[in-house]
Protein backbone atom coordinates (compact mmCIF):
# COMPACT_ATOMS: atom_id res chain seq x y z
CA UNK A 1 0.00 0.00 0.00
CA UNK A 2 1.23 3.59 -0.66
CA UNK A 3 3.31 5.57 2.24
CA UNK A 4 1.64 8.71 0.72
CA UNK A 5 -1.56 7.79 2.66
CA UNK A 6 0.34 9.15 5.77
CA UNK A 7 0.46 12.47 3.75
CA UNK A 8 -2.51 15.02 4.65
CA UNK A 9 -2.67 16.17 1.11
CA UNK A 10 -4.57 13.90 -0.87
CA UNK A 11 -2.61 12.72 -4.28
CA UNK A 12 -4.26 13.21 -7.60
CA UNK A 13 -5.94 9.98 -7.32
CA UNK A 14 -7.50 10.50 -4.13
CA UNK A 15 -8.66 13.55 -4.62
CA UNK A 16 -10.18 12.07 -7.88
CA UNK A 17 -11.90 9.48 -5.97
CA UNK A 18 -13.14 12.15 -3.40
CA UNK A 19 -14.83 14.03 -6.23
CA UNK A 20 -16.59 10.73 -7.38
CA UNK A 21 -17.50 10.34 -4.09
CA UNK A 22 -18.94 13.44 -4.60
CA UNK A 23 -21.05 12.58 -7.31
CA UNK A 24 -22.31 9.27 -6.08
CA UNK A 25 -24.08 11.09 -2.97
CA UNK A 26 -25.18 13.69 -5.15
CA UNK A 27 -27.42 11.54 -7.06
CA UNK A 28 -29.26 11.21 -3.12
CA UNK A 29 -30.43 14.38 -3.63
CA UNK A 30 -31.68 14.36 -6.84
CA UNK A 31 -34.98 13.80 -8.25
CA UNK A 32 -34.73 9.82 -7.87
CA UNK A 33 -33.01 10.87 -4.21
CA UNK A 34 -35.63 12.96 -3.31
CA UNK A 35 -38.32 10.15 -3.27
CA UNK A 36 -36.22 8.18 -0.97
CA UNK A 37 -37.40 8.61 3.12
CA UNK A 38 -35.26 9.57 5.04
CA UNK A 39 -36.34 7.83 8.65
CA UNK A 40 -37.34 4.47 9.38
CA UNK A 41 -41.13 4.97 10.23
CA UNK A 42 -41.72 6.55 6.73
CA UNK A 43 -39.99 3.65 4.94
CA UNK A 44 -42.37 1.49 3.46
CA UNK A 45 -42.46 -2.29 3.19
CA UNK A 46 -39.61 -4.84 4.45
CA UNK A 47 -41.32 -5.36 7.89
CA UNK A 48 -39.73 -7.83 9.26
CA UNK A 49 -36.65 -6.38 8.62
CA UNK A 50 -37.84 -2.95 9.73
CA UNK A 51 -38.44 -4.50 12.98
CA UNK A 52 -35.04 -5.77 13.36
CA UNK A 53 -33.17 -2.06 11.95
CA UNK A 54 -35.35 -0.30 14.74
CA UNK A 55 -34.28 -1.94 17.83
CA UNK A 56 -30.28 -2.45 16.25
CA UNK A 57 -30.63 1.42 15.93
CA UNK A 58 -32.10 2.15 19.29
CA UNK A 59 -29.55 -0.01 20.90
CA UNK A 60 -26.77 1.98 19.31
CA UNK A 61 -28.76 5.77 20.42
CA UNK A 62 -28.63 4.15 24.17
CA UNK A 63 -25.00 2.59 23.96
CA UNK A 64 -23.74 5.64 21.89
CA UNK A 65 -21.67 3.90 19.51
CA UNK A 66 -21.70 2.85 15.85
CA UNK A 67 -24.26 0.21 14.61
CA UNK A 68 -22.62 -3.15 13.43
CA UNK A 69 -21.86 -3.51 10.28
CA UNK A 70 -24.84 -4.41 7.84
CA UNK A 71 -25.40 -6.27 4.79
CA UNK A 72 -28.63 -5.91 2.69
CA UNK A 73 -29.37 -8.65 -0.26
CA UNK A 74 -31.67 -8.99 -3.17
CA UNK A 75 -32.81 -8.18 -6.17
CA UNK A 76 -32.14 -4.18 -7.89
CA UNK A 77 -34.40 -1.62 -7.09
CA UNK A 78 -36.21 -2.90 -3.33
CA UNK A 79 -34.65 0.09 -1.17
CA UNK A 80 -31.10 -1.22 -0.17
CA UNK A 81 -29.51 1.97 -1.01
CA UNK A 82 -32.59 4.26 0.58
CA UNK A 83 -31.97 1.91 3.89
CA UNK A 84 -28.42 2.48 4.10
CA UNK A 85 -28.96 6.33 3.84
CA UNK A 86 -32.02 5.61 6.99
CA UNK A 87 -29.23 4.23 8.79
CA UNK A 88 -27.27 7.38 8.71
CA UNK A 89 -29.94 9.68 9.27
CA UNK A 90 -31.75 8.14 12.17
CA UNK A 91 -27.92 7.96 14.32
CA UNK A 92 -27.16 11.44 12.43
CA UNK A 93 -23.74 10.83 11.43
CA UNK A 94 -21.77 11.02 7.90
CA UNK A 95 -22.26 8.68 4.66
CA UNK A 96 -19.68 7.87 2.41
CA UNK A 97 -20.62 6.26 -0.71
CA UNK A 98 -18.54 4.21 -3.01
CA UNK A 99 -18.71 0.25 -4.99
CA UNK A 100 -17.02 -2.90 -5.22
CA UNK A 101 -15.99 -1.95 -9.07
CA UNK A 102 -14.51 1.29 -7.73
CA UNK A 103 -12.16 -0.30 -5.40
CA UNK A 104 -9.83 -1.06 -7.67
CA UNK A 105 -6.59 -1.50 -5.18
CA UNK A 106 -6.55 -1.25 -0.99
CA UNK A 107 -5.27 2.26 -1.64
CA UNK A 108 -8.21 3.28 -2.71
CA UNK A 109 -9.99 1.58 0.23
CA UNK A 110 -7.25 3.02 2.84
CA UNK A 111 -7.72 6.63 1.29
CA UNK A 112 -11.84 6.23 2.45
CA UNK A 113 -11.24 4.60 5.11
CA UNK A 114 -9.01 6.96 6.36
CA UNK A 115 -11.39 9.74 5.86
CA UNK A 116 -14.12 8.65 8.16
CA UNK A 117 -15.14 10.13 11.19
CA UNK A 118 -16.44 8.57 14.09
CA UNK A 119 -19.77 6.59 13.97
CA UNK A 120 -20.49 7.36 10.25
CA UNK A 121 -21.36 5.13 7.41
CA UNK A 122 -19.60 3.66 4.72
CA UNK A 123 -21.98 2.42 2.41
CA UNK A 124 -20.63 0.01 -0.63
CA UNK A 125 -22.61 -1.08 -3.08
CA UNK A 126 -22.33 -4.45 -5.77
CA UNK A 127 -20.16 -5.43 -2.90
CA UNK A 128 -20.07 -9.13 -4.27
CA UNK A 129 -17.58 -7.73 -6.39
CA UNK A 130 -14.58 -6.38 -4.45
CA UNK A 131 -10.87 -7.79 -5.20
CA UNK A 132 -9.12 -9.99 -2.62
CA UNK A 133 -6.80 -7.20 -1.76
CA UNK A 134 -9.49 -4.78 -1.02
CA UNK A 135 -11.14 -7.41 1.09
CA UNK A 136 -8.32 -8.35 3.38
CA UNK A 137 -7.58 -4.49 3.87
CA UNK A 138 -11.60 -4.29 4.91
CA UNK A 139 -11.24 -7.71 7.04
CA UNK A 140 -9.12 -5.78 10.33
CA UNK A 141 -11.03 -2.57 9.51
CA UNK A 142 -14.57 -4.34 10.19
CA UNK A 143 -13.32 -6.46 13.45
CA UNK A 144 -10.84 -4.29 14.85
CA UNK A 145 -11.09 -0.72 13.23
CA UNK A 146 -7.53 -0.81 12.41
CA UNK A 147 -5.75 -0.08 9.09
CA UNK A 148 -2.32 -2.28 8.28
CA UNK A 149 -0.03 -0.15 5.83
CA UNK A 150 3.08 -1.41 4.40
CA UNK A 151 5.57 1.60 4.01
CA UNK A 152 8.51 0.53 1.72
CA UNK A 153 9.29 -1.97 -0.52
CA UNK A 154 11.66 -5.14 -0.44
CA UNK A 155 13.90 -6.41 2.91
CA UNK A 156 13.66 -2.58 4.43
CA UNK A 157 9.26 -2.64 3.82
CA UNK A 158 8.07 -2.25 7.49
CA UNK A 159 4.29 -2.38 8.87
CA UNK A 160 2.28 -0.27 10.76
CA UNK A 161 -1.40 -0.59 12.27
CA UNK A 162 -3.32 2.69 12.28
CA UNK A 163 -6.75 3.08 14.80
CA UNK A 164 -9.40 4.06 12.56
CA UNK A 165 -12.78 5.61 14.16
CA UNK A 166 -15.86 3.00 15.10
CA UNK A 167 -17.81 3.23 12.01
CA UNK A 168 -20.38 1.13 9.79
CA UNK A 169 -19.85 -0.85 6.79
CA UNK A 170 -23.26 -0.99 5.08
CA UNK A 171 -23.18 -3.27 2.32
CA UNK A 172 -25.05 -4.14 -0.41
CA UNK A 173 -25.10 -6.86 -3.14
CA UNK A 174 -27.94 -7.92 -5.58
CA UNK A 175 -25.53 -11.63 -5.49
CA UNK A 176 -25.24 -13.31 -1.90
CA UNK A 177 -23.70 -16.37 -3.22
CA UNK A 178 -20.24 -14.24 -4.91
CA UNK A 179 -19.54 -12.73 -1.20
CA UNK A 180 -16.85 -14.89 0.39
CA UNK A 181 -17.46 -16.18 3.91
CA UNK A 182 -15.03 -14.47 5.59
CA UNK A 183 -16.67 -11.27 4.58
CA UNK A 184 -20.44 -12.13 5.05
CA UNK A 185 -19.58 -13.83 8.29
CA UNK A 186 -18.01 -10.23 9.76
CA UNK A 187 -21.54 -8.41 9.10
CA UNK A 188 -23.75 -7.96 12.32
CA UNK A 189 -27.02 -8.29 10.76
CA UNK A 190 -27.28 -9.97 6.98
CA UNK A 191 -31.23 -9.38 5.52
CA UNK A 192 -32.67 -10.13 2.66
CA UNK A 193 -35.03 -7.75 0.67
CA UNK A 194 -38.62 -9.34 -0.57
CA UNK A 195 -40.33 -8.14 -3.33
CA UNK A 196 -43.79 -5.71 -2.47
CA UNK A 197 -47.09 -6.27 -2.39
CA UNK A 198 -49.26 -4.39 -4.26
CA UNK A 199 -50.85 -2.66 -1.21
CA UNK A 200 -47.61 -1.53 -0.26
CA UNK A 201 -45.81 -0.11 -3.72
CA UNK A 202 -49.18 1.79 -3.82
CA UNK A 203 -48.72 3.80 -0.72
CA UNK A 204 -45.08 4.41 -2.19
CA UNK A 205 -46.92 5.41 -5.65
CA UNK A 206 -49.06 7.74 -3.89
CA UNK A 207 -46.24 9.14 -1.48
CA UNK A 208 -43.80 9.90 -4.76
CA UNK A 209 -46.87 11.78 -6.51
CA UNK A 210 -47.10 14.03 -3.55
CA UNK A 211 -43.76 14.57 -3.32
CA UNK A 212 -43.30 15.09 -7.37
CA UNK A 213 -46.83 17.11 -7.08
CA UNK A 214 -48.63 14.77 -9.33
CA UNK A 215 -52.19 14.40 -9.04
CA UNK A 216 -53.09 10.85 -9.26
CA UNK A 217 -56.14 9.09 -7.38
CA UNK A 218 -56.17 4.97 -5.70
CA UNK A 219 -57.25 3.84 -8.79
CA UNK A 220 -54.43 5.37 -11.00
CA UNK A 221 -52.14 4.04 -8.18
CA UNK A 222 -53.43 0.81 -8.08
CA UNK A 223 -52.84 0.53 -11.67
CA UNK A 224 -49.30 1.51 -11.75
CA UNK A 225 -48.09 -0.55 -8.72
CA UNK A 226 -50.01 -3.90 -10.40
CA UNK A 227 -47.39 -3.31 -13.16
CA UNK A 228 -44.59 -2.47 -10.91
CA UNK A 229 -42.61 -6.07 -10.65
CA UNK A 230 -43.12 -5.74 -6.90
CA UNK A 231 -40.34 -3.14 -7.24
CA UNK A 232 -40.40 0.14 -6.08
CA UNK A 233 -37.85 1.82 -8.65
CA UNK A 234 -39.90 0.70 -11.15
CA UNK A 235 -43.09 2.32 -9.55
CA UNK A 236 -41.60 5.35 -9.52
CA UNK A 237 -40.33 5.49 -13.14
CA UNK A 238 -43.33 4.02 -14.21
CA UNK A 239 -45.41 7.04 -12.40
CA UNK A 240 -42.93 9.91 -14.23
CA UNK A 241 -44.01 7.99 -17.38
CA UNK A 242 -47.58 8.16 -17.02
CA UNK A 243 -47.43 11.68 -15.62
CA UNK A 244 -45.36 12.82 -18.69
CA UNK A 245 -48.45 11.09 -20.72
CA UNK A 246 -50.97 12.76 -18.36
CA UNK A 247 -49.12 16.23 -19.28
CA UNK A 248 -48.73 15.82 -23.00
CA UNK A 249 -52.39 13.87 -23.46
CA UNK A 250 -54.44 14.53 -20.71
CA UNK A 251 -55.00 16.89 -18.08
CA UNK A 252 -52.34 16.71 -15.82
CA UNK A 253 -54.27 14.36 -13.39
CA UNK A 254 -53.63 10.40 -13.56
CA UNK A 255 -56.81 8.33 -13.08
CA UNK A 256 -57.23 4.41 -13.78
CA UNK A 257 -58.00 5.16 -17.46
CA UNK A 258 -55.23 7.57 -18.18
CA UNK A 259 -52.73 4.76 -16.20
CA UNK A 260 -54.28 1.98 -18.42
CA UNK A 261 -53.35 4.58 -21.43
CA UNK A 262 -50.28 5.86 -20.72
CA UNK A 263 -48.77 2.61 -19.96
CA UNK A 264 -49.93 0.99 -23.07
CA UNK A 265 -48.11 3.83 -24.70
CA UNK A 266 -44.90 2.72 -23.41
CA UNK A 267 -45.17 -0.84 -23.71
CA UNK A 268 -46.20 -2.05 -20.30
CA UNK A 269 -49.07 -4.56 -20.24
CA UNK A 270 -50.97 -6.04 -17.57
CA UNK A 271 -48.43 -8.40 -16.29
CA UNK A 272 -46.07 -5.22 -16.24
CA UNK A 273 -43.93 -7.09 -19.19
CA UNK A 274 -42.33 -4.71 -21.43
CA UNK A 275 -41.17 -5.33 -24.92
CA UNK A 276 -38.21 -7.79 -24.77
CA UNK A 277 -39.88 -9.45 -22.14
CA UNK A 278 -43.08 -10.44 -24.59
CA UNK A 279 -40.47 -10.78 -26.99
CA UNK A 280 -38.62 -13.69 -25.00
CA UNK A 281 -42.00 -15.41 -24.83
CA UNK A 282 -43.56 -14.95 -28.20
CA UNK A 283 -40.25 -16.02 -29.90
CA UNK A 284 -40.28 -19.10 -27.71
CA UNK A 285 -43.75 -19.96 -28.38
CA UNK A 286 -43.87 -18.84 -32.32
CA UNK A 287 -40.44 -19.65 -33.69
CA UNK A 288 -39.49 -22.73 -31.07
CA UNK A 289 -42.82 -24.18 -30.58
CA UNK A 290 -42.62 -23.44 -26.89
CA UNK A 291 -39.41 -25.20 -26.14
CA UNK A 292 -37.18 -26.65 -25.19
CA UNK A 293 -34.74 -24.19 -26.46
CA UNK A 294 -31.30 -22.93 -25.28
CA UNK A 295 -30.25 -20.04 -23.48
CA UNK A 296 -27.68 -19.13 -26.72
CA UNK A 297 -30.72 -19.39 -29.56
CA UNK A 298 -33.04 -17.78 -27.47
CA UNK A 299 -31.14 -14.87 -26.57
CA UNK A 300 -29.75 -14.46 -30.51
CA UNK A 301 -33.35 -14.79 -31.70
CA UNK A 302 -33.92 -11.24 -29.59
CA UNK A 303 -30.32 -9.47 -29.73
CA UNK A 304 -29.49 -9.94 -26.20
CA UNK A 305 -26.97 -10.96 -24.78
CA UNK A 306 -27.11 -14.57 -22.69
CA UNK A 307 -26.24 -12.83 -19.19
CA UNK A 308 -28.86 -10.13 -19.85
CA UNK A 309 -31.80 -12.61 -21.01
CA UNK A 310 -30.85 -14.82 -17.56
CA UNK A 311 -29.89 -11.82 -15.47
CA UNK A 312 -32.25 -9.59 -16.32
CA UNK A 313 -35.18 -10.84 -17.96
CA UNK A 314 -36.33 -14.60 -16.94
CA UNK A 315 -36.28 -14.19 -13.08
CA UNK A 316 -39.35 -12.34 -13.45
CA UNK A 317 -40.83 -14.39 -16.08
CA UNK A 318 -40.24 -17.24 -13.94
CA UNK A 319 -41.82 -16.03 -10.75
CA UNK A 320 -44.67 -15.15 -13.29
CA UNK A 321 -45.22 -18.50 -14.14
CA UNK A 322 -45.03 -18.04 -17.96
CA UNK A 323 -41.02 -19.48 -18.26
CA UNK A 324 -39.56 -22.68 -17.13
CA UNK A 325 -35.75 -23.30 -17.19
CA UNK A 326 -35.07 -26.96 -17.81
CA UNK A 327 -31.63 -29.11 -18.15
CA UNK A 328 -32.89 -29.53 -22.05
CA UNK A 329 -33.25 -25.35 -22.68
CA UNK A 330 -36.03 -22.69 -21.73
CA UNK A 331 -39.93 -23.67 -22.23
CA UNK A 332 -43.04 -21.63 -22.43
CA UNK A 333 -45.48 -22.53 -19.58
CA UNK A 334 -49.39 -22.55 -20.60
CA UNK A 335 -49.29 -19.19 -19.02
CA UNK A 336 -47.27 -18.08 -21.34
CA UNK A 337 -49.53 -19.17 -24.44
CA UNK A 338 -52.87 -17.43 -22.35
CA UNK A 339 -50.48 -14.18 -21.89
CA UNK A 340 -50.18 -13.79 -25.44
CA UNK A 341 -53.76 -14.54 -26.82
CA UNK A 342 -52.08 -17.36 -28.88
CA UNK A 343 -53.57 -21.29 -28.52
CA UNK A 344 -50.61 -23.98 -27.70
CA UNK A 345 -50.31 -26.88 -30.00
CA UNK A 346 -51.01 -30.50 -28.52
CA UNK A 347 -47.45 -31.12 -29.21
CA UNK A 348 -46.01 -27.98 -27.09
CA UNK A 349 -44.13 -28.74 -23.76
CA UNK A 350 -46.50 -29.01 -20.79
CA UNK A 351 -49.33 -29.04 -22.95
CA UNK A 352 -49.55 -32.99 -23.95
CA UNK A 353 -50.36 -35.61 -22.26
CA UNK A 354 -49.81 -34.58 -18.60
CA UNK A 355 -49.16 -38.77 -17.93
CA UNK A 356 -45.80 -38.09 -19.72
CA UNK A 357 -42.94 -36.28 -18.41
CA UNK A 358 -41.17 -33.21 -20.01
CA UNK A 359 -37.77 -35.11 -20.57
CA UNK A 360 -39.65 -38.36 -22.09
CA UNK A 361 -39.87 -38.73 -26.11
Amino acid sequence: MRDELLSPEPTPDEAELEVGEMRAGSDIIGEEGGLRPRHLDDFVGQRELKEHLGIILEAARRREQAVDHLLFAGPPGLGKTTLAGIVAAELQVGMHITSGPALDRAGDLAAILTRLGEGDVLFIDEIHRLSRNVEEVLYPAMEDFQLDIVLGKGPAARSIRLDLPRFTLVGATTRTGLITGPLRDRFGLVARLDYYDADELQSIVSRAAGILGIGIDDGGASEIARRARGTPRIANRLLRRVRDFAEVRGDGQIDEATANEGLAVFGVDDLGLDKVDRAVLSNLCQKFGGGPVGLGTLAISIGEAEETVEDVYEPFLIQQGLLMRTPRGRVATPAAWAHLGMIAPASAPLTADPSRGLFES
